[in-house]
């Protein structure tokens, strides 16, 4: 259901759904004349619908791109410690490259926090457990790869850093609010007014698909944060751009 709804529809088609739901809704539904005091209710709602969903989507919008900074940081890392394995053997180049070959494909695969933990602790593992003519080269790379803790620690906390269950309930109740407000409001018989209104409900209900999209990591942005590592993957640790 979270792929049909987040991954496969884009926004456009969403843009298009709505506008036609709110259309047939608008059309059919009963228009009311509202007096002063609920006209004010409406007003102070929408104040408060804007006034707490925006610095939320800013949130969420700041979320993805400290994603893509955290992600890059540690593709460029993993890049050095790629090109840093030169000077071993083929046999054992290749068998520490196949080890963060496969960090990498896991970690886009599963796309959360703790992916490919497993791939990433082999590696130290291997590091600690090696003893052989090349230990320098070795423990160098142990070092980087302790170092580059630091990007997953920033990215497992970034991951989570949804939004929360009370954050979503209040802003669904000041959604639908203002929703059945501009649904029943009678702005006056004419075509145009319908439309109008039409557009403004499409327009609130897609503040909230582009708030579950970026939340989800589902926003166009929010998959091309894995860019870097799909680039070192195709160019086979040749480039990282």
């Amino acid at each position: 259901m979270r792929d049909l709804l987040f991954k496969k529809i884009r926004l456009t088609y969403y843009f298009v759904i709505l506008f036609v739901f709110f259309m047939v809704v608008i059309m059919l539904l009963p228009s009311v004349k509202f007096e002063s005091g609920a006209l004010m209710l409406f007003s102070v709602n929408s104040f408060l619908y804007g006034f707490y969903i925006s610095p939320i989507l800013g949130a969420q919008k700041a979320r993805v791109e400290e994603l893509h900074k955290i992600i890059r940081s540690e593709a460029n890392a993993i890049f050095a410690m790629v090109l840093s394995l030169k000077k071993l053997p083929k046999k054992l180049r290749n068998e520490i490259q196949g080890m963060f070959m496969d960090y990498l494909k896991l970690s886009i695969k599963q796309q959360c926090a703790g992916a490919g933990e497993a791939k990433y602790e082999s590696m130290v593992t291997y590091c600690l457990e090696y003893k052989g003519e090349y230990q320098s080269e070795i423990d160098k790379l142990l070092d980087k790869l302790v170092a580059n803790q630091q990007n997953r620690t920033n990215f497992a906390m970034q991951i989570s850093n949804k939004v929360y269950n009370n954050e979503w309930i209040i802003i669904f109740m000041l959604f639908g609010i203002t929703l059945s407000f501009v649904l029943l409001l009678d702005a006056g018989g004419g075509f145009v007014f319908k439309f109008l209104a039409a557009v403004l409900c499409t327009g609130l209900s897609m503040l909230l698909v582009i708030l579950a999209k970026m939340s989800t990591l589902t926003h166009k942005k929010a998959k091309q944060i894995w860019d870097p590592f799909k680039k070192l993957i195709d160019s086979n640790f040749y480039r990282i751009d």
